[in-house]
């Protein structure tokens, strides 16, 4: 049976570790690199804690990509380095499915061309988790008869950027459905009183086309996130929890297997489920 290869960059960290996991276990992949700047030279699958691989860390990328001849390239590093990445990836002319978040709308367009150009396909997910795809789904159909809206995602200390990259596209979805139905962007944010005010600035969280979305960074928290729907007399709460990286494994395994269909780039796993 042939199989898709794929290069894991960011392997030795959690989720490179379960990506690198998860790879293995499937049939129909091979796992052929691990990248990472840490623990260079060490087995990958002993760094993932499941044996050994033979196959070494490196730290250059684009030599691992061309030396051995993979087709996809699963990334999970920095927002610092994730673009350097995908051009990378691109210009070797592999596929890249990319979990790391803090891409610019800029970023996203660029890779979008240069990957148009080459003929690669790029998919870009801010979650692999399946429930999280379908709770920013839920959540675009409850913003059609709910008007006011707030988002809290809540995910581990260790997370660099914030508001999460699922708070940002679950609150661009609704953004979309409140313009189609042409909702002025500060109607919701009205109390009955009057216009806010804040004593302690900062403390309604930010903003997104009027949305207000709050980031909450702590130990103990893998990845959560809550849309909060509110009505005279009702509230509806949309929830979805990540207590293990393991949920985001059959995502990244769908997006390995799909990512030649795409040309160009594709921004969220839903465009795959949906």
């Amino acid at each position: 049976m042939t199989t898709i290869k794929v290069v894991v960059n960011g392997a030795a960290g959690k989720m490179g570790r379960e990506v690198v996991k998860a790879v293995t276990q499937a049939a129909d992949l091979t796992l052929v690199g691990a990248c990472d700047q840490a623990d260079a030279g060490e087995d990958a699958g002993l760094v993932a804690g499941i044996g050994p691989l033979g196959i070494k860390i490196e730290t250059n990328l684009e030599e691992l990509l061309q030396h051995t001849g993979a087709e996809v390239m699963v990334d999970f590093t920095e927002p610092g380095s994730v673009v350097h990445n995908v051009h990378t990836a691109i210009r070797a002319g592999v596929h890249g499915v990319v979990g790391t978040t803090g891409l610019s709308q800029a970023d996203l367009e660029d890779i979008d061309r240069t990957a148009s150009a080459k003929g690669v396909g790029v998919l870009v997910a801010p979650n692999f988790a399946i429930g999280a795809c379908l709770m920013m789904r839920f959540a675009e159909e409850a913003a059609r008869w709910f008007p006011h809206v707030e988002i809290i995602e809540l995910h581990h200390d260790q997370k660099k950027d914030a508001p999460s990259g699922t708070a940002l596209k679950t609150g661009q979805m609704i953004a979309k459905v409140r313009e189609n139905q042409g909702l002025a962007q500060g109607q919701q944010h009205r109390s009955q009183s009057g216009e806010e005010w804040e004593s302690l600035p900062g403390a309604r969280g930010g903003k997104l086309e009027g949305i207000h979305i709050h980031s909450v960074r702590l130990p103990g928290f893998v990845a959560h996130q809550e849309v909060i729907f509110g009505l005279p007399g009702q509230t509806l709460t949309l929830r979805h929890d990540s207590t293990s990286r393991e949920s985001f494994m059959p995502g990244v395994l769908m997006g390995i297997r799909r990512v030649k269909e795409i040309k160009g780039l594709m921004y969220g796993l839903d465009k795959l489920l949906f």
